[in-house]
C-alpha cells in the first residue's frame, strides 16, 4: 500500500511513521500502520520522535493532529509546510519574535511536502492550548508540529504535516476539541489512502 502525497511522489506505508500526540487522534484507523504516540506538547513531541527515529529511521514521517484555527472550518483537513514556535519571544535580547536565539532557524520554519488538493496553513505550536488566538502570523494552533518538522528536516527525513481542524482557537476550543477530535483519523484516512 502506498501513500500518494502528489502525482509524482508515493511512500510504500509499510516505510512510513505516522505521529500523533493522542491515540484519540490515531482512533482506529490506523491501527495497520506504524503509529507513534508522542504525549502533548513539544518536548514529548521532540522526545518520542527523537528516539524513534534512533530506533527505526522511516521514509516518511506524517504528523497528523487536530489544530484550532479561525481561518479555516471545523473538519476541514489542512497541510503546513511553515512553522512557528509561537511561545518562543526573545525580543528583549534583540532577537525577531519567534526566533530561537543563536541557532540559524528563522523564525518561520519552512519545511514539509504539499499534498495535492489540500490547503496550505502555517502552523504556531506551543505549550498552551491557545483559546483567544489573534495572532495573524500563523493561521493554525497545535502544541506539536514544529520540533516534530525540525526534527525531520534535520534528520533529513520528508515530513508531512496534516491537521484535523477541530476548533476556532477561541472561547468554545476545549468543548468544540472534545467532540471533534475523534472524527480525526477518519478524515487523515480518506485524504491518505482513498
Amino acid at each position: 500500500m502506498m501513500i500518494r502525497i502528489n502525482k509524482h511522489l508515493h511512500f510504500p506505508v509499510s516505510e512510513t511513521l505516522f505521529v500523533f500526540a493522542l491515540d484519540a487522534e490515531a482512533g482506529k484507523e490506523f491501527d495497520h500502520a506504524h503509529k507513534l504516540i508522542t504525549g502533548i506538547g513539544k518536548v514529548n513531541a521532540a522526545m518520542a520522535l527523537t528516539q524513534q527515529i534512533y530506533h527505526k529511521r522511516p521514509s516518511l514521517i506524517v504528523n497528523l493532529g487536530s489544530a484550532g484555527s479561525k481561518g479555516f472550518i471545523k473538519g476541514e483537513v489542512v497541510c503546513c509546510t511553515k512553522f512557528i514556535q509561537r511561545d518562543m519571544d526573545v525580543r528583549g535580547l534583540g532577537f525577531a519574535l519567534y526566533e530561537t536565539p543563536l541557532s540559524g532557524i528563522p523564525p518561520v520554519l519552512e519545511y514539509g511536502l504539499p499534498v495535492d488538493h489540500l490547503p496550505q496553513g502555517i502552523c504556531g505550536s506551543g505549550d498552551s492550548f491557545e483559546m483567544n488566538h489573534a495572532e495573524t502570523a500563523y493561521s493554525i494552533v497545535d502544541m506539536e508540529a514544529y520540533p516534530l518538522a525540525l526534527i525531520a528536516q534535520k534528520a533529513d527525513i520528508p515530513f508531512v504535516c496534516l491537521k484535523y481542524i477541530s476548533d476556532d482557537a477561541g472561547s468554545d476550543a476545549a468543548a468544540d476539541w472534545e467532540v471533534q477530535v475523534h472524527l480525526a483519523s477518519v478524515a487523515f484516512k480518506k485524504v491518505l489512502f482513498d
